[in-house]
């Protein structure tokens, strides 16, 4: 097993700042967890997928990591609330403590028609490692295996920030589960132009986001 050791999920110190302290106490409260803000685990777990294939990194960037930056209805043991999953106390890369999955808030979409932006370039990018991280949560082609699904449902598996999605038919349930069943073909890296195919029209800068 493969193991990335990152270079951006780390927690501040508590004692940096008694204000930091209040904000993290109250961002973990708004997302349920629980335990010390400091107890993640120091490696994203990346295991390969079925096949060696690889999930797309253009579909990840269209149509998944807006998912974790919007406002969502959370249900933590009956109270309502909105909450992004990118938010302090869940899983923002800074001060999150939800775990080892982790969103880089501000990073900036990257055009990968651009030839400046080669894989080298692109993966040392915050959106990489943002694909990067959620990929660590994902079992290729297996939606109840991948916890960064069944998590947010409450599939067999806890989850600090509550019940996310309610139902198999929540269109960002349809997403997850599109790219996560949808890898790039065998032999290819994550940067494939054969995920053109999971935009209608087949075209990544163009077309709207497939989820059958």
């Amino acid at each position: 097993m493969k193991k990335y050791e990152p270079r951006f999920g780390r927690s501040r110190p508590l004692a940096a700042a008694g204000g930091l302290a209040v904000a993290a106490a109250l961002g973990l409260a708004s997302c349920g967890g629980g335990g010390n803000p400091l107890g993640n685990p120091d490696n994203i777990q990346n295991p390969p997928g079925q096949g060696g294939q690889k999930l797309s990194f253009i579909y990840y960037q269209k149509c998944i990591n807006p998912i974790f930056l919007a406002q969502l209805q959370t249900n933590i043991n009956g109270t309502i609330a909105n909450n992004t999953c990118a938010g302090s106390g869940c899983h923002d890369t800074v001060t999150g403590t939800g775990g080892a999955f982790r969103v880089v808030q501000g990073a900036q979409p990257v055009d990968l028609a651009n030839p400046a932006n080669t894989p080298d370039v692109v993966r040392v990018s915050d959106m990489y490692k943002n694909f990067y991280s959620a990929q660590g949560e994902v079992v290729n082609g297996s939606l109840t295996q991948s916890r960064l699904l069944a998590k947010p449902q409450l599939l067999n598996v806890l989850h600090g920030g509550g019940l996310i999605f309610t139902s198999a038919t929540d269109p960002n349930v349809k997403l997850l589960a599109y790219w996560i069943t949808h890898p790039v073909p065998t032999g290819q890296d994550e940067f494939s132009s054969a995920a053109n195919v999971m935009f209608t029209p087949p075209d990544a800068a163009t077309g709207t986001c497939n989820t059958q």
